[in-house]
């Protein structure tokens, strides 16, 4: 672990190529949202299996995180991660010469698993480099990063389909990925050894650990809560209250701002108030924004102003406990961070996909049902914690 105050030059490299890798996966969704309208007509497919090439991605990371979490202590994690970075750059060239749908949609599962990797191994890396507060603030920090993703990189998606075509989102992201992958590989002898468990690791373990449960539930509540009304809202102010994208795009813009702002101020509140403190505070207030905007659409509220004082506490909870608990959740997987990692990015997806389930046949009823939902989730999350 590093305690010096000054981190080696070649750690500083080492931890932005994990934050680029963590980035890199998680655009292979923003990144191809703006070729999915054009792909049936392109790959002379159905309107239906262009859907499917994102929901196929999805699925491939959600087995990618439960695979690599599995081969975390049979393999040295760094060449796992370097594998991963090759495989994605092939997998993603693969995809851009696909000449029809169900190809590019199995193709896409492929990709999605295995460019999990980095978001599995990267809070245990981040642990063992870095001093409990300093990964505290880089995991905030990578998770500030990640945050712009899916603002910019439709952007960059919706540019590269009107210059070159489909294909040149997924050309980018091979050679991304290739670069990726040589700096990993340059970054070898920085990144450090994790030791084999004492005892075999299990993802049942983890599953009877109370303790674990209680930091990986939590955090995953409250993403997930968010994720689940931020799926939602859109539908809403454009369909049901009769108002315009750039309502919710003024929305997102300014929760995401506070979001990093709170996420890069975790560290400090966290060597005041201490580690729990914080991640209680940011809970509770984050269930508190989600009973605000219940009750808001309770009462027949349809201003979409209104939305960005009521949602903006929720953003700025989960930048004070993000943080921290999720470098808590992975110190109480006990060694095993790679799983306790995987499980806790599988819960957050599995929390936003079953909240926007649950609200899909009641959307057009408005704010009320959405935030149902999101509060639900949201207060589950103090429950949670209430564990010991």
């Amino acid at each position: 672990m590093v305690s010096e105050k000054r981190i080696h030059p070649g750690v500083w490299f080492s931890l932005v190529l994990l934050a680029l890798g963590n980035v890199l996966g998680l655009a292979g969704i923003d990144l191809v949202l703006p070729a999915i309208p054009g792909l049936p007509q392109a790959l002379n497919g159905t309107a239906a299996e262009a859907q499917l090439v994102l929901a196929s991605f999805v699925a491939g990371t959600a087995g990618g995180l439960l695979l690599f979490g599995h081969l975390s202590h049979r393999f040295d994690q760094r060449w796992l991660l370097v594998i991963s970075l090759i495989l994605y750059a092939l997998v993603s060239f693969g995809c851009g010469m696909a000449r029809d749908l169900p190809t590019l949609i199995a193709l896409r599962f492929v990709q999605g698993a295995s460019g999990s990797a980095a978001v599995v191994f990267s809070p245990g890396f981040i642990r063992r480099m870095l001093a409990p507060d300093k990964a505290v603030q880089m995991i905030g920090l990578i998770g500030s990063i990640e945050s712009l993703v899916p603002a910019f990189a439709p952007v960059l998606g919706a540019f590269l389909l009107v210059r070159w075509g489909w294909p040149s989102t997924f050309h980018l992201s091979a050679v991304l990925s290739g670069l990726l992958a040589l700096a990993a590989f340059l970054a070898l002898k920085y990144l450090p050894e994790v030791p084999a468990m004492t005892t075999p690791g299990s993802y049942g373990r983890l599953l009877r650990d109370r303790h674990y449960l209680r930091y990986a539930l939590s955090q995953a509540f409250v993403l997930g809560g968010l994720l689940t009304f931020v799926f939602g809202a859109p539908t809403v102010i454009v369909q049901s209250w009769g108002g315009q994208l750039s309502d919710f795009i003024r929305m997102q813009m300014t929760a995401v701002f506070m979001y990093i702002l709170a996420a890069n101020f975790a560290q400090k509140a966290v060597a005041r108030f201490g580690s729990e403190s914080m991640i209680r505070f940011g809970t509770w207030l984050a269930a508190l924004s989600g009973l605000a905007l219940f009750v808001y659409g309770l009462a027949g509220g349809q201003n979409p102003w209104m939305l960005i004082p009521l949602f903006i506490p929720m953003n700025i909870g989960l930048g004070l406990r993000g943080p921290p608990g999720f470098f808590q959740a992975i110190v109480a997987a006990k060694g095993d961070d790679a799983r306790g990692s995987a499980l806790v990015v599988l819960a957050i997806m599995g929390t936003s996909a079953v909240g926007t389930a649950l609200v899909a046949p009641f959307i057009e009823h408005g704010l009320p049902a959405l935030g149902a939902v999101t509060a639900a989730i949201t207060v589950s999350a103090v429950l949670v914690l209430r564990w010991k």
